[in-house]
């Protein structure tokens, strides 16, 4: 059950948690993330329920946005990428993260470990912190 088309990517997660208004948080965690879901950003763990607080915070800041992946690669249930998040804030700001990524995938095709390192490209230094902000 490991096909293409019933695994999840970064810009299919991130389009479902923060810039899809018609989906619930609850229905786009549990769409791309296991219930034993961890994340490290910028060499901080968060549980899923860290994690979900996390989201819940940034959609409360984030008005629209895009999701450039730049590299993408599987291997089994290893997954790699490269991408920026192109942001817009409620407030007309803007920010820009350069993101990488290596994760481990369940058998079902969803994320169930994330270590990533941002890099920002465009913001405040208030925005610095936006990619582990809760």
């Amino acid at each position: 059950m490991n096909r293409d088309t019933t695994r999840t990517g970064i810009k299919a997660a991130l389009t479902d948690l923060l810039l899809d208004e018609d989906i619930t948080l609850a229905e786009a965690a549990d769409r791309h993330f296991t219930p034993d879901y961890r994340q490290r950003t910028d060499g901080e763990w968060a549980d899923r329920s860290q994690f979900l607080d996390h989201i819940a915070h940034l959609r409360t800041l984030v008005a629209a946005g895009e999701i450039e992946v730049h590299e993408e690669l599987r291997d089994g249930d290893k997954y790699a990428d490269r991408h920026t998040c192109h942001i817009t804030k409620k407030d007309g700001t803007t920010v820009s993260m350069e993101v990488y990524v290596f994760a481990s995938m369940a058998p079902d095709g969803r994320f169930r470990r994330i270590e990533e390192t941002t890099l920002m490209l465009e913001g405040s230094d208030a925005d610095r912190n936006l990619g582990s902000a809760r």
